[in-house]
């Protein structure tokens, strides 16, 4: 379509358009984007920006298995990923570009260099993923304890499930069930023999 029909209303309209939207990025593609940034730094930044690079891909592998309990659609979860794929990379490799001098030495911001930024930022990415998965094991450990509430409740007591003690004629946990022409638990002999018709 040239741009005389684009202007005059020619073919298709946006509206028209579809909309591409990008896919989620996969478990893989979360664990590979922060193993590349910590790879990127080691060797290049100084050891407090390595350490802090690993602390935040620790959390990160720690919280992606556990992510479908964030729910769909959280914010929380968005944080993970956008920490892994977005906030982690975008902040390290802007230090990285930089003169090694520079960014260690120079002064650029409120008395801090670029270095000290980093790791302000390093720190409070750290920071909030470890908050968010706090968050995530006390649900755990809240549900934890009501699924024993609920055991509790369901089997223990009076109320609950008994197990059969020896002599009863029923078999204890482990031990087979008596069958024909064997002596039962308690009895003398077997069963008595049928009578003819």
């Amino acid at each position: 379509m040239g741009w005389w029909q684009r202007i005059f209303g020619g073919g298709r309209t946006e509206e028209e358009q579809p909309l591409a939207i990008p896919a989620p990025p996969t478990t893989e593609q979360i664990v590979t984007s922060v193993d590349a940034v910590l790879a990127r730094a080691s060797g290049k930044a100084p050891a407090a920006v390595t350490a802090r690079v690993q602390r935040v891909a620790e959390t990160v592998h720690e919280m992606v298995p556990r992510l479908d309990r964030l729910g769909a659609g959280s914010q929380q979860a968005h944080t993970v990923v956008a920490t892994a794929t977005s906030y982690l990379p975008e902040a390290v490799d802007a230090y990285l570009r930089l003169p090694r001098d520079f960014a260690d030495r120079r002064v650029v911001d409120r008395g801090k260099t670029s270095l000290l930024i980093l790791c302000d930022q390093l720190d409070l990415l750290g920071a909030t993923l470890d908050k968010i998965s706090d968050a995530v094991s006390r649900a755990d450990a809240v549900a934890l304890v009501a699924h024993g509430r609920f055991l509790e409740e369901k089997f223990g007591g009076s109320g609950g499930l008994t197990l059969p003690s020896a002599g009863t004629g029923q078999a204890l946990p482990g031990q087979p069930l008596p069958g024909p022409g064997t002596a039962g638990p308690g009895t003398a002999s077997g069963p008595a023999p049928l009578e003819a018709p």
